[in-house]
């Protein structure tokens, strides 16, 4: 591939755009050598050729450019002696203009420089002011933010509180179905033990078939009991990881539901008579979402997004229902270019990645644009190779960098969201 570079002397701005800046320098360096290399080359090549004969030597041309003087009245060179022609001023008069020329001149060139002192001391002291003045706000912001924190902390541990609520009162309820179920089965053991002491008269055969039925009855209630207990542990598995993740609209839908239906794990009872039938198998009712390796749809990218990314408020504004105006939906680099070409450096937008489990932050540059990668397959917001910051939302990843810069070489600094531009906006299937 660099062979074909260097023989061609150019490259794809696709593939040169995947380049970084250190690789760049490299191949503009190895280009500029094989252009000299060819360069010396064929100067040997000339200079061979004429030594040889077959090329005649190079000649310059004779240069059109000379020189006339002016001739005087007398046809001499005409000659002018200052102060002594007429209307000439006096030599003392010129020179006292000179002087004067020469003190302004120092005067002028001493007041730039007294001017430029001044005016790095004002630049240093207003400078220094809005610095101050940004830490204070600065300090203000992470104030708010840490109250903001905190009270999510305190909102997290009411709905875990809650949570274990919820959870004591469905342990009783199957408790108590259990000991029920266990009342009912003893009662129905000791009406068929008692059946079995009057009916004497039965054969062997009959007892040996009563005893195996006896035994199947005892294992399957057995079984009963551990399903129950699998599907309480399964539910509580699934509800102490909703916690971790912080899905807290996920919480709350989630007791909602457990008012309404009493639960989602239920056991089916079968009455037995003096011939119990077979038994019915415990029913579990479980739907969990799980993530690919690596989206691999459109489909699986937005069932994602409704599942995880949408109890953690990504793509809305801080403490509001209004999506943020920089968010977009699952639009390609080309499209999110597009919208870009016509604003000014500084210019950005986020879209939904359809190559992680993440996003894609697109920024505007004076000439060009960049592409960030945004990782949001843990319980944070993080750059992929550029930024190690880890950020609790995509808000407060934007935000930050709207004050700091994601890259030192770069300098990128998020100034303009990039709108929508047609309707119904690229991310409606996000949000349906």
């Amino acid at each position: 591939m660099l062979q074909q570079i260097l023989h061609d002397s150019c490259i794809d701005s696709e593939l040169l755009a995947e380049l970084s800046d250190m690789q760049k320098h490299i191949l503009f360096y190895k280009i500029r050598e094989e252009q000299l290399r060819r360069w010396r080359e064929h100067e040997a090549q000339e200079a061979l050729a004429q030594a040889e004969g077959q090329r005649p030597p190079k000649t310059k041309r004779e240069s059109d450019k000379h020189i006339q003087w002016l001739l005087g009245a007398d046809g001499e060179v005409w000659v002018w002696i200052m102060g002594e022609g007429p209307g000439d001023k006096p030599y003392e008069e010129i020179s006292e203009e000179l002087i004067t020329e020469r003190a302004q001149l120092q005067a002028q060139r001493e007041a730039e420089e007294l001017w430029k002192q001044k005016e790095a001391e004002i630049t240093k002291k207003f400078r220094d002011a809005l610095a101050n003045e940004k830490a204070r706000i600065l300090a203000e912001k992470w104030r708010v933010e840490m109250e903001d924190r905190k009270a999510a902390k305190v909102l997290e541990e009411q709905i875990h509180e809650e949570f274990k609520r919820k959870e004591e009162e469905v342990r009783k309820q199957e408790e108590e179905q259990v000991h029920l179920q266990e009342e009912r089965r003893a009662k129905e053991l000791y009406w068929t033990l008692k059946q079995a002491q009057m009916q004497s008269h039965a054969s062997e055969e009959e007892d040996l078939e009563w005893q195996e039925q006896l035994l199947r009855s005892k294992a399957v209630d057995e079984e009963r009991s551990r399903c129950a207990q699998r599907a309480r542990d399964e539910y509580q598995r699934h509800s102490l990881r909703a916690i971790q993740k912080g899905t807290v609209a996920g919480l709350s839908s989630m007791f909602q539901e457990l008012g309404q239906n009493q639960q989602e794990v239920r056991l089916h009872h079968h009455h037995y008579h003096s011939s119990p039938g077979p038994l019915l198998p415990l029913k579990v009712l479980v739907s969990a979402w799980e993530r690919p390796l690596r989206p691999i749809s459109r489909e699986v990218i937005v069932r994602w997004f409704k599942e995880e990314q949408l109890p953690r408020r990504a793509g809305f504004e801080r403490n509001t229902t209004s999506i943020a105006p920089w968010f977009h939906g699952i639009i390609t680099r080309e499209d999110a270019e597009d919208l870009l070409e016509s604003m000014t450096e500084g210019a950005f937008l986020v879209r939904v990645s359809d190559k992680i489990w993440g996003y894609t932050l697109s920024y505007r540059l004076q000439q060009g644009f960049k592409h960030f990668l945004v990782d949001a397959s843990g319980d944070f917001y993080s750059f992929l190779g550029v930024d190690p910051n880890r950020h609790a939302t995509l808000t407060d990843l934007i935000d930050f960098h709207k004050e700091e810069i994601i890259t030192v070489s770069g300098g990128e600094l998020l100034q303009k969201p990039c709108g929508q531009r047609d309707s119904p906006p690229d991310y409606h299937l996000l949000f349906e």
